[in-house]
């Protein structure tokens, strides 16, 4: 799950790079971050992106915007932290261009 969401930034930031754009070009960012709260842990992979077009189609079984993409890697990855009691949201970033996708999952402390 967190490998396909952080190629999904990787490939988005290296995108909007690539992209012709008016100004100076921005370097492709992805930052990972964690934090602890309620006994459950937050995973957040930001990108700098051209961000999400069409947030509601994220979760939509076999829809991409990536050329040669399949459109379950999300689906997948949303299965995969339900089956573990999470959560997974998509957002486009407020703070920045780009999107911010988060985990939540439960744990318990050893």
């Amino acid at each position: 799950m967190l490998i396909n969401l952080v190629r999904n930034a990787v490939d988005a930031a290296l995108e909007q790079a690539q992209s012709p754009q008016v100004g100076e070009p921005v370097p492709p960012n992805v930052t990972l971050r964690w934090e602890q709260f309620d006994r459950k842990l937050a995973v957040m992979v930001e990108d700098n992106g051209i961000g999400l077009l069409n947030p509601s189609n994220a979760f939509v079984p076999f829809y991409t915007t990536k050329p040669g993409g399949s459109g379950i890697g999300l689906v997948l990855s949303q299965q995969i932290a339900e089956a573990h009691g999470g959560s997974i949201e998509l957002a486009n970033r407020p703070d920045a261009r780009g999107c911010r996708v988060k985990v939540v999952l439960p744990y318990r402390h050893s």
